[in-house]
Order: C-alpha cells, then structure tokens, then sequence
C-alpha cells in the first residue's frame, strides 16, 4: 500500500517518510519528528488514503483553524468534497466524511459526548502534536491521547525535539507500541547569515567563498586544515569587509553572489560610516557600545535590507520582529520610501485578490482600518503580519505571499507556528524578546522554528537564514544557537473541573484518576526525582550555611558592649525586610495609578486638539513649543504635530508623561495643512514669531501622592526596632540570601511532596470541590444500575454494568444536572460560568448585556489594567450582572485555596463596554473606541479574536442554560456579534 500511495505522489518520498508510513501500515502508531518543511504530513496524508483503502475513517486534527482549512482544501484537491469534512466549531462541512479535518478541540469534545461519529474510526493524524507544550491549550493533545480507544492508531507529527524518545515511551505506555522517527535532514539546505555593517556575511566557514578566503591566510596554504563549521568571529568579518571593500575600490567590481559572498552596497556603507561618527562613546567599530549601536540600528533601514536581499536574489523575505508595534512601523518605513518590488501586472493581480477579500466589509469599516494605505502597501509587494491584524487582512496576505505576489512580509513570531508560508529567505532583526515580564533571549527551539520558514519545497534549491547584528551580539553564539535544532518537549498537563466531570460521567473515578497518572506531565514528573533529590542535598547544604554566617554576624553586633541599642533578631530582621518590600510593591502600585490617572487625562487633552491649537509639551532642558497639524480620528489619541525647531511628526498619549498645554492658536496656511512635513519649516517659522506666553519649564514627571497604604506601612517601617540599628543594612544582604535559600528548599520540597501521583492528588481535590458544589454526587452501585437502566431504556440501548469506584464501599460518583451542563462547558472559566448559569446570574439580560457578561469569563487583557465596572457596564441591570459575576469568583476562589488548588482567572471587565456596542449594532470604529477608553489598547484582529471567543462561550450557554429565556438570548447575541468584520474572521 505504501509503494500504491508514493506512485501517486509527484516526486519521490524520503527514507524516513517510506519508514513511517511502513509503520502506519503495520498498524502501529508512530510519532515522526521532523524540520519544518522536511515534508513529515506526507506520514499523516497516507494514513487517510489508508483508512479509504480500508473503508475506515481517519481523522486529521490541527492545532489551529487557519491550519485546518488550509489542509482541507488540500485533501478535497486529492480526494472530492464528498470524501472530506472539516469541523473547527464555527464552521462545519460533511462532518460525517470518512476523513474528517478538524482542531483538536472538536475531538476531544466528540470523545467526551461518545460521538457516533468514532465509529470506524482506524487512525487520527496529530499534526504539530508538539502544541502539547502550549500552556492555554496543551492538555487538550493529553486529553485526546488518553481518552482515544486502543483500536486508533495515532500518528504525531512534530517539530523536532531533544527528548522524542522520552515522548515516544509515553506514547507506547498508554497507546501500546509506537515507534519513533526522527530526522534533521532539510530538503531545501538552510545557508546561516549576518548583516553587519550592512553588508551580508556567512555564520559558518567555507572553502569556496571569496570572502572567507580573503579573511584567512591560512586557506590557500592548507585548506584541508581549515574546517568548514567554524563559526566567523566579528574580528573575521571585519578583516573580510575591509579587505574585500579595498578591492573592489581598486577594481570597480563586486564580489560573486553565487559563492555566498556580499555585493558591496556604496549607500548603505556610506549611512553605517555617517552612523558611527553621529555615536557617542563606545568603539566605533564592530565592537560599538550601546550609542552606536543605537545609531547603527536606526541607519540600516529595512528598505536598505530589502534592497540589498533583493540583489542577491534573496526574495521573498519574512523579517520576525518580536512586537506588533515593531512590525506597524516597519511597514511604515516602507510605505513612505519609493521601494516597490512589484510589476504592474503584479500589482494589478493584488488588487483584484484585496478586493474579493473585503467583500462585505462596510465602507465605513474599511475606512476605520486604514484599508486605502493597507492596500496600496500590498500592491507594492510588502505587508504585516501579526495576531492584531483583521483575520480577514492576515488571510490576503497570507495567500499573496504563498503566491509570491508580496515578497516582503514583517511578522511577529506567531507566523512561525501557522500555516504554510514559507519564504526564501528569513530574517530575525534581534535575538531578545520580551515574553511578558522581561525580555530573553530567543531559544534555540524557538530559533528553529523560525528559520524552518526559509526555503521552498519545489521552488527553491536553498534556504536563507540571516541575522541583524548589534553591538554586544556574538556571531560565535548565534553560530551555536544556529547549530541546536531540538528543544525539549515538556508537559502543561493538568486536570481540570469539565475533564473531571466527563471522566467520571465516562469512565468513573478508579479509571479517571488512573488516567490522569498516566498523563505525560506525570511521566515526566515521576523521572525528575532523582535529579530534585540532588538540588535538595546542595539546597539544604547551602541553608545551613548561611544561617551560621547569619547567627555569628548577629551573635557579634548583639555581644558588641559598646552598640547602644537593643540586640536584634533573625525574625526581627525578616519582619523589617518584609515591610520595606510591601512599601516597595505599594510605592509602585500608587505610582502606577498616577500614571494611569494622567494618561486618561493626556488622552481626553489630545482627542479634544485641534488644527492650529498651540501646544506645551515637556523637554529636557524647556518646553517644546508645537502647532498641531492633525488631530486624532477614529477614537486614537495620536495627533501630527510640528515642533518650533521644524521637527514635524507623530505623537500619542504614551509618549509623553504630563499632558500638554494649550497656549493659544495659529492659523495654518491651507497648503502647510494639505502637507504638514514639507512646509515644516514654514510652521516653525510662524511658531518662532507668535506671541505667546510661554512657559519657563515643564515638568516632565507625574507627581504620585502616597496613598493611606502606603503611609500606615511607612510608619510601621519606622517604629520597627531594626530601623534604627545601625546594623540593619549590613545584616540586610545576609538576611535576604538565607531567607531566599529557605524558600527555594521549601519550594523544592512541596515540588518532591508532591511529584509522585501529584496529578491524581490534585485530581482527588477536584472531585471534593465538584461533590462540595453539587456538580456529583456518590451514589450506591444499586442506584447507579437503576439509573443506566432508565436511560438505556429511553434511548433503546442496553445498560452497561456498572463497577464500583471503591469495591469496600460500593458507591461510584455520578454527575448531577448541574454537572452535566458542566460537562459542556469548555472554557478555562468553566466552573465560574457554570456557578453563573446556576445562581441566575446570566437571567433577565438583553442579548447585549448577556454577551457583555459572558465576556467576563474570556477575556484577559494583553497587560494589567485596573477597571471601574461602573465605567464598563452599559446599563445598570449589566453592571449588576458583573459584579455578582466577581463575587461568586471570590467564593470560589476561596474554596480552592483552601484545597491548594489553582484559582480560577478573575473575570476581566475591560471588553464589556466593547462587546456590548458591538452585540447592539455599533459600527467598528465605535466599538473599538469603547475599548480602547477602557485602556484596552485593542487592534481590530485582537477585537475579531475577543469577539470569537465570546462566541464559543455564548454557544456553550445556549446549550447549557437552564431558561428558554438565556438560551434564547445567548443565540440572539451570537448571531448579532457575526456580522461585518468579525463574520469574515469565523
């Protein structure tokens, strides 16, 4: 069958892809790990035209529904639309297909509702089965794995990762045999470069590069002893860049692009040596400090880049740039340049692609979305992509960029993990990201992941990857991340109330808890014992320590006769650190609120500017006196100003710390105002000769009053006996270093308390909060029996024989009616949401408010936000609602605290306002206002993202309440949010 499915193929298959699908065909499962690109879903396409073979069904699941429709398309192309369903939640086609595409969420739901659809089924397809790893969703690939019957045969399809075996172990413990195949081999080589000084330079050594041969003397004289992986040293580069530079100054020529050496770029050689005399401190060569660095960053521009990738036939590009942000202002870099990189018939093929697109968003959307200046952008063959983007814009760019219409895209890292988009060449502009709470360096896996773009199956011989350099970048360092393909693969595993419920609803509770010890986070917990014994021994080593160093610096200063003051303690110490910590935290609280206080106030002064307004802004040494040129639209804060000094430009509400002040007006030329930046000049002009009063000086600091907090814990800091010890200080560091010891032994204890069955322990916690609720209860084996009688005869089936969960005491847990409803509410909120339903919360409210309501439970703000729910409530009967909605969580939050389990996400108000106007009949541009007053700072994708989300959680409702009035409602709310953009984005 194997050597039937490759006759059908274009090109012949790879060895390791002729090794899995031997496997498939065995009937074994089979866990292939693979490079992006490397071609592992031929694996999961034979195990479909196997179970057609058969007369069986397959299922392929994906880990998001871009993918999904994606390889749908795909298999249709091969097999007709009436072989081929797709299930993603919003969107359902022939579901009852013999091969069924779908997320891995559909699955796992169809599993728990015993879907007749299981029926024959032979095999499932796991594709990025390495998502398991995700935090948000990762437990859903467990709940899969675990709950599928035995006879499924299932094939994970995975990024490579360091510990493969380790995972294929675990497969085969709980799925019988699996074999595991592994490969680094790439079918489009992947070459390693780096810009510097904006010029293109090979990481790696090799023979056969000019360039190389021109940094090494030693290469003509004994080439064999130079080796061909040697990393370049910035040193290498340079001696090669000045080298090659002289001689193509004396002979008018470039360098060879065939033998992977630089063409020598004059403008941009001409921009790095005007940077490097603007620096200030730091060297002014390779080896800048941060000034030059800075200068060096802002010189090489993106265009320079494209230019440079361009004439070496590089194109097309995808630069990852770590922000949303980022990603914007390049795309603006570019659009105000005169680069285009497409023809006119190009370009006239993108529009007629855009257009098909938006069709049935309204104008006046298109318009809150900068759809003119989008559109223009992609006609000149660069775009964005990033999660902030409408999903409709994400899709046209997408398929203009697989079709090589657009050759430059500047994405965020989440490109990495969607569908098929590669390029010929990809471009990481840093290495450091920040990752919510600081930045880190990119990891090798995540490095991976992203040069896995590069390269073209059937269009490229060659894959580019290339790095920005910046001072303080290692070329030897990046060389290493370059060389590490694998990253481990850990668990996020963890049992959670819906699981619960269907587990014991499904299998009882003997089989559920033993399901979840063979979880991969318990199999990968149980192995780290040994290891957590060993930092325990150096931990407890290390405790001991400095408690002695501790107790003798103490014992001496309390003994020291002449010390005028009272001895003092360890737990004096401890409490007096503890207190300047607390008014630490608190400082920062107060200081954050000002700044929020005065950034509402600097926005509501900046929407209100208008054309002419003169303004005050703060300046280092005095104030900057600007005219406003443009005012804000669209419900933005950002506003076009030109400055006194001819600087004209673009400000916001985030850049500047004390909102502005109004000095008066200037009337405004109408050919300044038709283009503010050519007639810059002019406008500072008239600023220089207005007559104005103006200020001497601004303060470009936000003053914080302390709040009565932080006042009460300043003077109990000063009344403590350790704050006038004149050795408080001194002993402070001491003191800090034991008490951080004591707690990672501490934590590192509960962790080995805990590992060994921590997950069925935590299991146990959930059926006594469950039964506590009322959402199951122990029932007698007799009862049971009864019970699965009754429903059997209802239903025309026959009664399975019920076990005991306990044989000593004959009883078994049964979901209630509330359990069941729980059981069909999949959310990460899910028992909040139910203990809503139950408690009526949810009742008496319009389609509107129920939506605002619901979005309590789904949305989580991008960064902290503090919020007033008077202010997000739209009605007064909704503000209710919401705050009976925080007072459940804050009982349930106390009933799992007690049973040391995770609390459950506080509701988040901040897209209330927003999903209301929208559930109501708002325009886009009026509900995304509505969301960014409540500081959401929100794009329009992230609003489609939100509104989805809402969606899901309202069908769960629909199907979960307990009033026709709710159901009602909920549909009514679902179906009003499904309009205009967000219907495009389904």
């Amino acid at each position: 069958m194997v050597a039937q499915f490759a006759d059908r193929l274009s090109f012949p298959m790879d060895p390791f892809q002729v090794t899995a699908c031997n496997i498939v065909a065995e009937g074994d499962g089979v866990l292939v790990c693979a490079p992006t690109g490397a071609g592992k879903t031929i694996v999961g396409e034979f195990a479909v035209y196997q179970a057609l073979q058969h007369g069986a069904k397959c299922f392929y699941t994906t880990p998001i529904k871009a993918l999904s429709n994606q390889k749908y398309h795909d298999l249709v192309a091969v097999y007709g639309e009436d072989s081929v369903g797709l299930l993603t939640g919003d969107v359902s086609i022939n579901g009852d297909a013999d091969i069924v595409v779908m997320t891995t969420e559909v699955l796992r739901n169809m599993i728990y509702a015993s879907s007749p659809a299981l029926n024959r089924l032979e095999s499932v397809v796991m594709d990025e089965i390495h998502f398991l790893a995700d935090k948000s969703r990762g437990a859903v690939w467990e709940e899969v794995i675990l709950n599928l019957d035995d006879s499924v045969a299932v094939i994970g399809l995975s990024a490579t990762v360091s510990n493969s075996e380790e995972f294929g172990r675990w497969l085969s413990t709980v799925r019988g045999h699996t074999q595991v195949v592994v490969t680094d081999h790439r079918p489009i080589p992947l070459e390693q470069w780096m810009i510097v000084k904006g010029q293109l330079y090979p990481l790696f050594d090799q023979l056969d590069n000019p360039l190389i041969r021109a940094s090494d003397s030693t290469a003509d004289k004994d080439p064999d002893k130079r080796s061909l992986s040697r990393p370049l040293s910035i040193d290498d580069m340079a001696r090669a860049h000045n080298q090659a530079a002289q001689a193509a100054s004396e002979s008018d020529a470039t360098l060879d692009p065939q033998h992977s050496a630089p063409q020598l770029n004059p403008r941009l050689d001409k921009a790095v040596r005007r940077a490097e005399r603007s620096a200030e401190g730091g060297d002014r060569g390779f080896r800048g400090g941060s000034g030059g660095g800075r200068a060096y960053a802002a010189s090489i521009k993106r265009t320079d880049v494209i230019e440079m990738l361009d004439s070496h036939s590089m194109l097309p590009v995808i630069f990852f740039i770590f922000s949303r942000s980022g990603c914007d202002k390049a795309l603006i870099q570019c659009s105000r340049s005169r680069l285009t990189l497409t023809t006119q018939q190009e370009s006239q093929q993108i529009a007629a692609i855009i257009d098909a697109g938006v069709e049935g968003i309204p104008d006046e959307d298109l318009k809150v979305l900068g759809f003119r200046q989008w559109r223009s952008n992609l006609m000149r063959g660069f775009a964005a992509h990033h999660a902030g983007m409408l999903p409709a814009f994400r899709h046209i760019v997408e398929e203009l960029f697989v079709k090589g219409l657009v050759k430059a895209v500047f994405a965020t890292e989440t490109l990495a993990l969607g569908i098929n988009m590669p390029a010929r060449t990809v471009l990481i502009e840093r290495l450091v990201k920040y990752n919510g709470e600081g930045f880190v360096d990119v990891t090798p896996g995540q490095y991976t992941q992203l040069t896995g773009r590069a390269g073209r199956r059937g269009i490229d011989t060659i894959g580019h990857a290339v790095v920005q350099w910046e001072p303080g970048l290692d070329p030897v360092a990046v060389a290493s991340l370059a060389s590490t393909r694998t990253y481990p693969l850990d668990s996020t595993f963890s049992p959670g109330y819906n699981m619960t419920v269907n587990l014991l609803a499904t299998i009882g509770y003997t089989r559920g808890r033993s399901l979840i010890e063979r979880s991969f986070a318990q199999f990968q917990l149980d192995g780290d014992v040994v290891s957590h014994a060993r930092d325990e021994a150096r931990l407890a080593t290390k405790v001991q320590q400095l408690k002695k160093q501790l107790d003798t610096a103490l014992d001496e200063i309390n003994q020291d006769s002449s010390a005028p003051v009272a001895p003092i303690s360890v737990n004096d110490l401890a409490e007096y650190l503890q207190l300047r910590q607390e008014l630490s935290m608190i400082e920062k609280a107060d200081k954050k609120r000002a700044l929020s206080e005065r950034g509402k106030e600097t926005k509501a002064l900046l929407k209100r500017a208008r054309v002419g307004d003169v303004i005050a802004l703060p300046g280092k040494k005095s104030p900057i006196i600007a005219c406003v040129m443009e005012p804000a639209f669209g419900g933005s804060s950002t506003i076009t100003i030109t400055t006194e000094q001819g600087w004209c430009g673009r400000i916001s509400a985030e850049d500047l710390a004390i909102p502005p002040l109004f000095l008066g007006d200037l009337r405004v030329p109408s050919f300044v105002a038709r283009n503010p930046r050519k007639h810059a000049g002019k406008t500072a002009q008239l600023l220089r000769g207005l007559d104005i009063k103006r200020p001497r000086r601004l303060k470009n600091t936000v003053k914080v009053r302390p709040s009565a907090r932080a006042v009460e814990t300043r003077n109990a800091m000063r009344e403590h006996p350790a704050h006038n010890h004149p050795h408080t200080d001194a002993l402070a560091a001491k003191t800090r270093d034991y008490q951080r010891a004591v707690g990672q032994l501490e934590a590192l204890r509960r962790e080995m308390d805990s590992a060994q069955n921590s997950l069925g322990r935590t299991f146990d916690d959930i059926v006594d909060l469950l039964e506590h609720l009322g959402y199951i209860e122990k029932v007698t084996i007799a009862d049971a029996q009864q019970r699965a009688e009754q429903q059997a005869a209802l239903s025309g089936t026959t009664a399975e024989t019920i076990t005991a969960d306990h044989d000593e005491d004959q009883w078994v847990y049964l979901p209630t009616d509330e359990g069941e409803r729980l059981a069909r509410i999949h959310n990460s909120s899910d028992l909040l949401i139910a203990q809503c339903l139950r408690r009526g919360i949810f009742n008496d409210l319009d389609p509107a408010e129920l939506a605002a309501a619901v979005s309590q439970c789904t949305y989580e703000a991008r960064k902290e936000v503090s919020y007033d729910i008077e202010q997000c409530a739209a009605t007064e009967n909704l503000a209710q609602a919401m705050r009976r909605t925080h007072d459940i969580w804050r009982e349930l939050i106390w009933e799992e605290n007690s049973r040391h389990l995770d609390p459950t996400t506080a509701p988040d108000p901040g897209f209330a306002l927003a999903i209301h106007q929208w559930t109501a009949g708002a325009p886009l541009g009026y509900a995304l206002a509505a969301a960014n007053q409540m500081g959401a700072q929100m794009t329009p994708g992230d609003f489609v993202r939100q509104c989805r989300q809402v969606v899901d959680a309202l069908d769960q409702v629909s199907d979960t309440g307990y009033t026709d009035e709710i159901r009602r409602s909920a549909r009514q709310a679902r179906e009003a949010i499904r309009r205009g953009v967000v219907a495009l984005g389904m």
